[in-house]
């Protein structure tokens, strides 16, 4: 029973959290990202808040006040503008991509210290080159539907991947085109898009980095 309690408490204390954040720092962050068809305000801060308040509560109820938490944390924050602003207008901004591939790398570091194992670092490093590789290929062989924006992005979301393992990063490289496959099923069903036309990849990308943190890593 303390367990659920204190269980209970770091949830919700993280979904307010994700929701204040994401209501001013990131929604500013993500405003000031975009270059134009900028979105109503109110829309902008209640998306991202949401948005924002999800990934941190389910995150925080599957890890708990872990040394990990803060490195997915502030992955899911960045990722919360990432996936804005590419919906918004089909690209990832590098001033948010860099920012999160450096936050997310010093936060593993005292993640990496509370467990012992150095040599996840040695993986995460690797696992962020693997998915930079794989995604640079797939933007070669297919430019239309694979901007160096998402090849950009797969330097965080496999260093991140890679610190927790073969697994998890081989699941996240599946999840976001499973998530990616099924957004473009229900856009087409909705009319919201032609075949020939192009769905954004990053938040796919995103989406399936956090669904493979959440059904592969360890618990907190």
């Amino acid at each position: 029973m303390p367990f659920a309690w204190s269980s209970l408490v770091v949830t919700v204390a993280a979904v307010l959290l994700g929701f204040g954040l994401g209501w001013w720092p990131l929604a500013a962050w993500t405003d000031r990202s975009m270059k134009s068809e900028r979105m109503p305000r109110r829309t902008l801060r209640l998306a991202a808040a949401i948005t924002t308040a999800v990934a941190f509560g389910v995150l925080a109820l599957r890890f708990g006040l872990s040394w990990t938490l803060p490195a997915l944390l502030a992955f899911a924050a960045c990722a919360t503008v990432l996936s804005i602003v590419d919906l918004a207008e089909k690209r990832l901004p590098n001033a948010v991509v860099f920012p999160a591939l450096g936050a997310v790398a010093v936060l593993l570091v005292p993640a990496t210290w509370a467990t012992g194992l150095w040599m996840a670092l040695v993986w995460a490093v690797a696992g962020s080159a693997a998915m930079f590789a794989v995604y640079f290929v797939l933007a070669l062989i297919s430019p239309a539907s694979m901007g160096m924006g998402d090849v950009k992005l797969a330097l965080v979301i496999g260093l991140l991947l890679g610190w927790f393992g073969l697994s998890a990063w081989l699941v996240g490289l599946l999840a976001a085109f499973v998530v990616g496959g099924v957004i473009a099923v229900v856009a087409l069903a909705l009319k919201r898009v032609t075949l020939r036309g192009s769905i954004p990849f990053g938040p796919s990308m995103l989406a399936g980095a956090l669904v493979s943190v959440v059904l592969t890593g360890p618990v907190g």
